[in-house]
């Protein structure tokens, strides 16, 4: 898509807000109208657009992440929330932090200090007592677990679960997405707890520009998480 519009402009609307190009709303895939909830996503949005395709380069969807954020919590959640929250239950039984290194000894601390305060904070919220593991073999968590997040996740608001289904998996952890999205922790912190493994062998052997570039993303992506929930409420 080629940048065709000169003005962009936020409209209330009586479901909401829109954001216009050229006084024309923005269209969702399908070619409905979108329409937002909370004015101050619908101007973030509106900058997204305002910045995109200014270098006359294709607009890509990266360009214009809250929008695609937003698409997905109004069209795809509520029509795939059950299965979306099973998805998301179940990295909370095979969470990435649970999974320790077997060695060399500053690695096994540095998770320990970095990881255990987390798990405890899973546990005084939800109730769950998770149990860890090291190496790669599969570490059986307590009977209920999944069913216990399944219901810590129902309650979640549709935008809530959009960036959980974006931040969750880009960091293998359940733990860490719940406390990005309660806003206990930030999205620098959530990204260098959740690659704390990998940073400690680049700070051994070094790094490459394709991993870099893989690091980054992640790191956008839990920022745009967090910055969506934020601005949805």
């Amino acid at each position: 898509m080629r940048r065709i519009w000169k003005t962009v402009e936020t409209a209330p609307h009586e479901a909401g807000w829109r954001v216009l190009l050229d006084a024309k709303p923005i269209k969702k895939p399908g070619g409905a109208a979108l329409t937002l909830a909370h004015a101050k996503l619908a101007e973030a949005i509106a900058d997204e657009w305002r910045q995109a395709g200014l270098d006359g380069a294709d607009i890509k969807p990266d360009d214009l992440p809250l929008t695609r954020l937003a698409t997905t919590a109004i069209d795809r959640v509520p029509t795939h929330r059950g299965e979306l929250i099973g998805q998301l239950a179940s990295y909370g039984a095979n969470d990435m932090l649970c999974y320790r290194a077997e060695g060399p000894p500053t690695l096994v601390e540095r998770e320990d200090a970095a990881w255990n305060v987390w798990l405890a904070w899973a546990g005084q919220k939800y109730g769950v007592a998770l149990a860890t593991g090291t190496g790669i073999t599969p570490v059986t968590q307590p009977a209920g677990t999944i069913a216990i997040f399944a219901e810590a996740l129902a309650k979640f608001s549709n935008v809530e679960l959009a960036a959980l289904g974006v931040a969750v998996p880009a960091m293998g952890s359940l733990i860490l997405g719940l406390a990005l999205a309660a806003g206990e922790i930030t999205p620098e912190t959530a990204f260098e707890l959740s690659t704390l493994e990998e940073s400690f062998q680049i700070e051994r052997w070094g790094t490459d520009d394709l991993s870099e570039s893989r690091r980054l993303a992640i790191l956008t992506d839990l920022q745009i998480c967090a910055r969506f929930i934020a601005l949805c409420r």
